[in-house]
């Protein structure tokens, strides 16, 4: 829109109180067009916003917990296989090894898929990394599917590592599809959309995986194949759908698709205040060049940021989610919940992790990310340490294991509201174009060698230290809410730009104030062309 100095100049009214009179009703008007336009969730947003989320981030966590329950059919069958071509049932230290890399292989395939964002999205387009990443659920899903029938355990194995490409991929890719389509004042909601539906997949998983639905020896094959659903409506309908006008304009240089991909987005036809936004990150990003993993760890400008999503995504992980499910069903348990019971209060549990996500998103634009992320760490840390001094004493108090139940509810909580969702949305935020598919590559691989690390050493943990396993991850979430508070900024409401300047003074970067790129964006609007250009910059 134009400031109030351009309708100043263009006024012809006679007198000079007439002309402020005109330029105040003309600005007045201009901010009500602004006001009525904030927070508009257009249904071609809507929609995309749901067949992204659906078809990638609800599969990853759908593969998440879908092998959970029907663990000991899906042994039976190795067992079986096993029996059949040698004539003896397999050994339990091979039982124990070969579950351990069906359970293993799925973070290891998501470290290998978060080391492909980069060169994918640069290649191909977020839209067209997605619809490619499709294959890579399809394929393993009919293969799961039929083992039973073709007798092969090997296949779930190979499987559960190309599942695990398809969610390191679909991981980073969602988060940064939808972060660069939505307005700056919807951001951080969109981008909590993809936690949403990863919990909403977890939480499909635990009821279909009960024993009386798919979760049996007859119906595990089925309830693998499942995965395939949802990857295959992606790929029929996400083609209807543009491509992000950020990747048009300032990877592709197409300008007329970048603007009719942002009007289809927007619902209306005047689009150049964002065009002219992204118009100024290209400069910056044409001077920059594009930043590779390499040069982002070497480049003083984003030290800060690279730092924060490091510490964010390995606070994500090693804060303990994945021991506090692993560990529910024992403390369900120990608090008298009988054992035929506890797959229910374990679904309890997963559609309370759905629903305070679902709160996440409608709270983020107000509270902002920063109190989020305080507030669900901080959650985390408390449950986790009185959740220690709970499963000490619950032989000798007879109302403790009440209290463990309280603390594995509140953990979920905390990790809902905050440390799960947030940071993918900070790594949107906290980076341009150029340096975005790096710092994703770099926020992915951390968070799914977190994940892979806490599978594999927890059990070790938890013989060694028993209760008291539970004081690391508290320490571990003190010192991200310690970090947090001390470094990361808020991000609400503001564009890519102006959060790049605010942590410039953080990285002891000094900005020119010659620069256009690097002026207030209060400025007034000047109609972009390649051949003003040049003159433009020289006069400022």
């Amino acid at each position: 829109m134009c400031s109030a100095r351009y309708y100043e100049q263009r006024t012809l009214a006679p007198s000079s109180e007439n002309r402020l009179l005109t330029t105040k009703m003309k600005t007045e008007e201009d901010q009500g067009s602004n006001e009525e336009r904030k927070g508009r969730m257009t249904i071609v947003l809507g929609l995309v916003t749901f067949i992204a989320a659906f078809g990638s981030s609800f599969q990853y966590g759908y593969n998440v917990s879908v092998i959970n329950s029907p663990a000991p059919f899906m042994q039976d069958f190795y067992n079986e296989t096993y029996f059949e071509r040698y004539g003896e049932y397999m050994s339990e230290d091979l039982m124990t090894a070969l579950w351990s890399l069906t359970v293993s292989f799925f973070p290891l395939g998501g470290f290998f898929g978060s080391l492909m964002v980069g060169p994918m999205v640069n290649t191909c387009g977020r839209k067209g990394t997605l619809l490619i990443n499709n294959v890579f659920s399809i394929i393993p899903a009919i293969l799961m599917g039929i083992s039973k029938v073709a007798s092969t355990f090997e296949v779930i194995i190979v499987c559960r590592i190309v599942i695990g490409i398809c969610a390191g991929l679909s991981s980073n890719v969602v988060p940064m599809y939808l972060g660069e389509m939505s307005p700056k004042n919807l951001r951080g909601a969109v981008g909590v959309v993809p936690q949403l539906f990863i919990t909403i997949g977890i939480l499909a998983a635990q009821i279909l995986g009960m024993r009386m639905i798919l979760g049996s020896s007859e119906g595990w094959p089925i309830l693998m194949g499942l995965t395939g659903v949802p990857a295959a409506l992606q790929l029929l309908c996400l083609p209807f759908f543009p491509e992000s006008p950020r990747y048009l304009l300032i990877q592709k240089g197409d300008e007329e698709k970048a603007k009719a991909a942002l009007k289809k987005l927007r619902g209306w036809d005047d689009v150049e205040d964002e065009m002219e936004e992204m118009r100024k990150e290209d400069q910056v990003e044409k001077a920059e060049g594009k930043m590779s993993v390499c040069a982002l760890f070497t480049y003083r400008g984003l030290r800060w940021q690279l730092i924060s999503i490091i510490v964010m995504m390995m606070g994500q992980q090693l804060s303990g989610v994945n021991g506090v499910y692993y560990y529910a069903d024992s403390i369900y348990e120990n608090a008298g919940v009988k054992k035929d019971d506890v797959q229910f209060v374990t679904v309890g549990t997963g559609a309370v992790n759905v629903v305070m996500t679902l709160v996440a998103v409608f709270i983020v634009e107000a509270l902002g990310r920063r109190i989020l992320l305080l507030a669900g760490f901080g959650i985390c840390c408390v449950a986790c340490a009185v959740l220690t001094v709970a499963l000490n004493l619950k032989d000798t108090v007879s109302w403790m294991p009440y209290i463990s139940i309280a603390c594995v509810i509140s953990y979920v909580i905390g990790h809902a509201i905050g440390a799960s969702p947030i940071p993918s949305v900070m790594i949107i935020e906290m980076f341009l174009q150029s340096s975005r598919p790096a710092a994703f590559m770099v926020g992915g691989s951390v968070h799914w060698l977190s994940n892979f690390t806490v599978g594999l050493v927890f059990k070790y943990m938890e013989k060694g230290l028993g209760p008291y396993c539970f004081l690391v991850f508290c320490g571990i979430c003190l010192v991200t809410v310690i970090y947090i508070f001390l470094i990361v900024p808020e991000t609400k409401n503001k564009t890519f730009m102006e959060i790049n300047q605010s942590m410039a003074k953080r990285n002891g970067i000094e900005l020119q104030a010659d620069k256009e790129e690097l002026k207030d964006f209060t400025a007034v609007s000047v109609p972009y062309s390649k051949k003003n250009e040049a003159g433009r910059n020289s006069a400022l």
